[in-house]
C-alpha cells in the first residue's frame, strides 16, 4: 500500500485534501471567576498606590531633611502652644551661669507584690543587679498586702536597664524628677539639699523652696565658684597640714556685700545628706559663733580711733599685766615697755587694747559693736544663722576681753562682714548670696569716719608688713589684715590644747575690695612652725595663697616691687607722725 501525503486522504484511489483540525473555543469564566480577578486586580492597584506614596513621603522627608531643614538636630517636636519641659524646679547657678543644683528626669522602682509570683527568688535578682539594697527588706516589702511599694528612687539609666532585662513580674518604672548637685560638695553649704520629693531641706533651696518651685529663671547667686574651689582647695590642704577638725574661710567684695565664696570643712555630698554626720553638716561659717580672739582688735582700735579717745600718736605703758580680781591680763609676747597705737595693734598688745577700751567705756563699746552688726545674727539668705553670745550682764570686765576676742562670741560671717565695713570707707553693707544688679541696695550704715578707715587700712597693712601676719604677705598685691588665736571654750573652762586659729584679711589696701578669712579649728603645731598652731602660722599663709591665686581672677595685676612700695608711702595717714620710723 502506498504511503500517502501529509494532509491528502484518498478517496477511490484519487487524493482527496484533509481539512485542518478547528482551533479550541475559549473558555467563558462564569460570574465567580470575574470577580476574583477583579479583587486581585483592585488589590494590586492599592498595593501599589500605597507603596507609592510611602516613597513619595520617604523623598520628600529627606529632601525636607537635607536642604530645608539647619543643621540643628536633634529637635524636640512640640505644637505652636506647647510650653517649655517643666523640671518642677528652677536651677541654681554662680555668678557666672555655671550649674549648682539643676532637675534631671529619672525613673524609679516600685513593685505590685500581688503580682511577684516568687519573693524570695525576685529578692534576690534584684540584689544582684541594686546590691546596695538588702535582699531581706525587699523581701519583707515584696511580701505585703498591697498593690504598690516603692523599692529604689531615681535609677540611674544603667540601673533601669539592668532591672528591666531581668523580666520580673510585678515590678514596674515611674517617671519622675531628681534635683541633682552638678559639682557635689563644692557648695553645699551655700546650695543646700532636697529630699526624695523636691521639697528644700537646707541652704537655699530651703530658704527659696517657693521661688525655686513657681519660677523658670535661675536663681543667681554671688558666688563665684572658681573662687570656692580655690578657697575650699586650701582651706583642706592647712587643716589636713596641722591636723585640725574643720575650718571656715570666706571672701566678700567689700564694695558690693557680695559673699564670693563662703567654705565650710568638713563637708558632705548633696546627693546623699542622710549619711552625713552632724559635724559636716553643721555651717561653721554662719551658723557656729566663736570667740574670734585677736581679730577683734581691729574693731576695738577703730572705736578708740573714731571716738577721738587716741589718735595715731598716742600710746600706753604695756609693762604691767592688768589685774581684775582672780583674772590677769597678760601679753602674749610682751614689749615691756610703752607702745604707740599702731604698735600695739601690730604686736597685738592684750594690754595696749585693754587700755583703749577702758578709756572708751563700756556704752561705747557695747553701741560700737552693734554698729558693726556684731551684737544681732547676720541678715543673710540662708536659714542656718547662729546667734552672737552675748555677756549678761556686760560688766567692765567683759568689756576688758571682749577687747581682744574673748567672751563675745560671733559668726566668721559677722566678723567678714564687719571687716568689710571698716576698710570700704566706713560703710556698713547688707551681705547677700545672691548676684548684685544695677539696683542701690536697700540700706547702707555709716559706723565709722572715711578718715578711720584710711587709718585702719594702714594698720592693718603694717601687721602683714611688720607684726603677726607677716606670712600672709602676697607680693604685689598689698595685703593688709590682723591675725587671731583664742582658747577653745568647752563647757565654762577654756581648753589650753584646743584653739581657733584665724586671720582675717584684706586687698589691696590702698583701695581695698576683697575680704579674705580663714580660720582653723584645733590645728596642732608641727616641725614647719616649730610647733606653733597660731594664726600667724596657721590662717595667714592660707590667706596669702588665696589672694596670690584670687588675684589674677578678679582682674587685679600685682605690682612691682618698687611700685607697690611707693602706694605703702602714700597709704600712711597725715596723722601718723613719729611713728613711721618707729615701726621699721
Amino acid at each position: 500500500m502506498n504511503q500517502g501525503l501529509p494532509g491528502l486522504q484518498h478517496r477511490r484511489g484519487i487524493p482527496v485534501a484533509r481539512p485542518s483540525p478547528r482551533p479550541p473555543k475559549p473558555i467563558k469564566l462564569d460570574g465567580v471567576g470575574k470577580l476574583a480577578l477583579e479583587t486581585g486586580r483592585t488589590r494590586l492597584l492599592v498595593a501599589g498606590l500605597v507603596f507609592a506614596l510611602a516613597f513619595l513621603a520617604i523623598g520628600l522627608r529627606l529632601v525636607e531633611l537635607g536642604l530645608l531643614r539647619e543643621g540643628n538636630e536633634p529637635r524636640v517636636a512640640r505644637s505652636e502652644t506647647a510650653q517649655p519641659f517643666n523640671t518642677g524646679r528652677a536651677d541654681i547657678v554662680d555668678r557666672n551661669g555655671v550649674v549648682l543644683a539643676t532637675t534631671l528626669p529619672t525613673q524609679s522602682l516600685y513593685a505590685n507584690p500581688r503580682l511577684v509570683m516568687d519573693v524570695e527568688e525576685t529578692a534576690a535578682a534584684l540584689a544582684s543587679v541594686l546590691p546596695e539594697l538588702s535582699p531581706r527588706e525587699l523581701a519583707a516589702k515584696l511580701s505585703l498586702e498591697r498593690s504598690f511599694v516603692w523599692l529604689k528612687r531615681n535609677l540611674t539609666p544603667r540601673q533601669q536597664y539592668e532591672v528591666n532585662r531581668l523580666g520580673l513580674p510585678g515590678l514596674d518604672f515611674q517617671r519622675e524628677l531628681d534635683r541633682v548637685y552638678p559639682l557635689g560638695a563644692l557648695a553645699v553649704q551655700i546650695v543646700g539639699f532636697t529630699d526624695v520629693d523636691g521639697n528644700g531641706l537646707a541652704g537655699l533651696e530651703h530658704a527659696y523652696d517657693t521661688r525655686l518651685r513657681s519660677e523658670d529663671q535661675p536663681l543667681q547667686l554671688s558666688i563665684d565658684i572658681r573662687v570656692q574651689h580655690i578657697l575650699a582647695e586650701e582651706l583642706a590642704r592647712t587643716i589636713s597640714e596641722f591636723r585640725a577638725i574643720g575650718g571656715v574661710g570666706l571672701v566678700l567684695d567689700a564694695d558690693t556685700g557680695e559673699i564670693v565664696a563662703l567654705v565650710s570643712l568638713p563637708t558632705f555630698d548633696p546627693d546623699r545628706p542622710g549619711t552625713a554626720p552632724a559635724e559636716a553638716r553643721f555651717n561653721r561659717a554662719t551658723l557656729g559663733v566663736y570667740e574670734m580672739g585677736s581679730v577683734f582688735k581691729i574693731f576695738t582700735t577703730a572705736m578708740a580711733l573714731d571716738e577721738g579717745i587716741v589718735d595715731l600718736n598716742d600710746g600706753y605703758d604695756v609693762r604691767k599685766p592688768i589685774k581684775v580680781a582672780r583674772y590677769v591680763i597678760r601679753d602674749y609676747k610682751p614689749k615691756n615697755r610703752w607702745l604707740s597705737v599702731p604698735e600695739i595693734f601690730i604686736y597685738s598688745s592684750n594690754i595696749g587694747t585693754v587700755h583703749m577700751a577702758m578709756d572708751a567705756g563700756t556704752k561705747t563699746q557695747q553701741d560700737f559693736l552693734s554698729r558693726l552688726g556684731l551684737t544681732r545674727p547676720a541678715p543673710i539668705e540662708l536659714p542656718e544663722i547662729g546667734q552672737p553670745m552675748l555677756p549678761s550682764p556686760w560688766r567692765e570686765i567683759n568689756t576688758m576681753t571682749i577687747a581682744y576676742g574673748h567672751g563675745l562670741a560671733v559668726s566668721p560671717l559677722q566678723v567678714t562682714r564687719a571687716v568689710g565695713a571698716i576698710v570700704n570707707g566706713g560703710i556698713l553693707k547688707p551681705v547677700t548670696l545672691m548676684k548684685a544688679t544695677s539696683q542701690e541696695p536697700l540700706y547702707e550704715q555709716r559706723v565709722i569716719s572715711e578718715e578711720t578707715s584710711r587709718a585702719m587700712s594702714w594698720l592693718m597693712r603694717l601687721v602683714v608688713q611688720y607684726g603677726t601676719g607677716r606670712k600672709a604677705n602676697a607680693p604685689g598685691y598689698m595685703v593688709g589684715g590682723k591675725t587671731g588665736t583664742a582658747d577653745k571654750l568647752v563647757g565654762r573652762r577654756y581648753v589650753d590644747d584646743a584653739r581657733m586659729a584665724t586671720f582675717v584679711g584684706a586687698f589691696p589696701m590702698d583701695d581695698p575690695r576683697y575680704v579674705v578669712l580663714a580660720m582653723i579649728d584645733e590645728p596642732k603645731g608641727n616641725e614647719s612652725t616649730f610647733g606653733y598652731a597660731t594664726g600667724g602660722w596657721v590662717a595667714a599663709p592660707l590667706v596669702g595663697r588665696v589672694v596670690e591665686r584670687l588675684g589674677p581672677l578678679v582682674g587685679i595685676r600685682p605690682r612691682p616691687a618698687e611700685e607697690e612700695a611707693g602706694v605703702d608711702e602714700l597709704l600712711i595717714p597725715a596723722k601718723a607722725g613719729r611713728f613711721v620710723l618707729a615701726a621699721q
